[in-house]
């Protein structure tokens, strides 16, 4: 077995081949293996979370998209003037900076401590460890307001800042695994719930099974916290979406309970949170040569154009392909679209996923700005953007996009 196919069926990660081989070839050299085959047979659960912690970067900041933490502030009071606390769970929590930021906007609020929990669990034991320590440096101040950080840090030393003690004690950090929580024993224990830009480096199966186990802990009159490009799979799963204005927010369809997923990835206390290069996806795609995307072409007048039932059914059975692990077949149906509707957005989008997922970051982003193009309300193709150019360092652009994006969701809200 590969290393790219055990990470990929040990995490429900999609890892391309060569960032898998790189991170197969720093743990050889750091356990002094000569043989990449004989590594990979000596594996042990503890050997595979170092592996695991290679291909991925827990990468946040402090009040990273702020909205969702305002309406949360907005929760508790409600709630708390009613003479009800709040229970708030941030899964993963990376670094600390999501349920610190919780904190310091309820403190802003005027939310007295006794109104409200946290609990904040990453897969990462690193990650925790610089959580309870509440040291960070100068990225971890990217929103455009810091004034926060005169509030509740201290400076240490440099860049460094250390967050203040109590907003610390207001935050029970643990080690912990979204698909393997106890969701019997904390089935609808939390009223708010943060799972932002985590499922987007998941496959289908495992994001359902993600949802569903968040939808056991969430409470019925709860709300939930996405990432703005998750919105779709969790709408697609038994959410439905809240008011709340660029928030992202969601609460459960019905009240009746979820089933809880629980599942057993191939090795235990295995890290499934923010993966680089892998990047969010709709479908999973195969790779396709490395030539540049061809420019949209002109249908000739004497073919008639397909019906629109055949075009579906080819960008139907790609995505069915690509569900079956049968990638280059999916990738063919994406270009045997293209072929027939030039014009078709959806299958650029699908391509810019495919070239993302061969590490052609170059190629992904033109597909997608093709779709765009195409269809400038695609939702998921803006989102994606976005968050590459995030990743790429370019906030300006990565805000725009977000911008863009958010104006397409709160219109489809709107019309609903």
């Amino acid at each position: 077995m590969t290393a790219q196919t055990l990470l990929r069926r040990a995490t429900g990660l999609s890892v391309s081949k060569s960032v898998a081989e790189r991170a197969v070839g720093q743990r050889m050299e750091q356990t002094g293996f000569a043989d990449s085959e004989a590594y990979l047979q000596a594996l042990t659960p503890a050997e595979m979370t170092q592996l695991i912690e290679l291909v991925v970067v827990p990468e946040s900041w402090l009040f990273r998209d702020p909205q969702a933490f305002y309406a949360t502030v907005e929760l508790v009071q409600e709630r708390w003037a009613r003479g009800r606390a709040t229970r708030i769970l941030s899964i993963p929590c990376a670094g600390g900076e999501e349920p610190y930021s919780m904190a310091m906007a309820l403190r802003d609020g005027g939310v007295p401590k006794q109104a409200f929990s946290i609990d904040a669990y990453d897969l990462s034991p690193g990650c925790i460890e610089r959580a309870q320590a509440g040291i960070y440096g100068r990225n971890a101040f990217r929103a455009q307001d810091v004034a926060f950080r005169e509030r509740y840090f201290t400076h240490v030393a440099d860049d460094s800042y250390r967050i203040i003690d109590s907003l610390r004690e207001q935050v029970t950090f643990r080690q912990g695994n979204l698909l393997q929580f106890d969701t019997a024993t904390y089935s609808r224990h939390y009223d708010v719930i943060f799972c932002r830009n985590l499922l987007i480096y998941f496959d289908k199966p495992t994001t359902r099974a993600a949802i569903q186990n968040l939808s056991a802990l969430l409470a019925d009159d709860g709300m939930l916290l996405a990432g703005y490009a998750e919105v779709p799979s969790f709408c697609q799963n038994g959410f439905t979406t809240l008011q709340f204005r660029q928030a992202f927010a969601l609460k459960k369809e019905t009240a009746a309970p979820a089933s809880p997923v629980q599942v057993a990835p191939l090795l235990p206390a295995l890290r499934t949170l923010r993966s680089v290069p892998p990047a969010p996806r709709r479908a999973a795609v195969t790779a396709p040569s490395s030539a540049a995307p061809a420019a949209p072409r002109t249908r000739p007048v004497s073919v008639p154009p397909p019906s629109p039932a055949a075009q579906a059914d080819l960008l139907a059975e790609a995505r069915l392909l690509a569900d079956r692990g049968q990638l280059r077949e999916a990738g063919e149906k994406c270009h045997a679209h293209l072929a027939k509707v030039p014009e078709a957005a959806e299958a650029y989008f699908m391509l810019g996923i495919i070239n993302e997922l061969a590490g052609k970051m170059d190629l992904a982003d033109d597909y997608w700005r093709r779709c765009i193009y195409l269809q400038p309300d695609h939702y998921e193709a803006l989102c994606h953007l976005s968050l590459l150019a995030e990743r790429n360092g370019n906030h300006t652009a990565a805000a725009t996009l977000k911008a863009r994006a958010a104006r397409i969701y709160e219109r489809r809200q709107a019309s609903n």
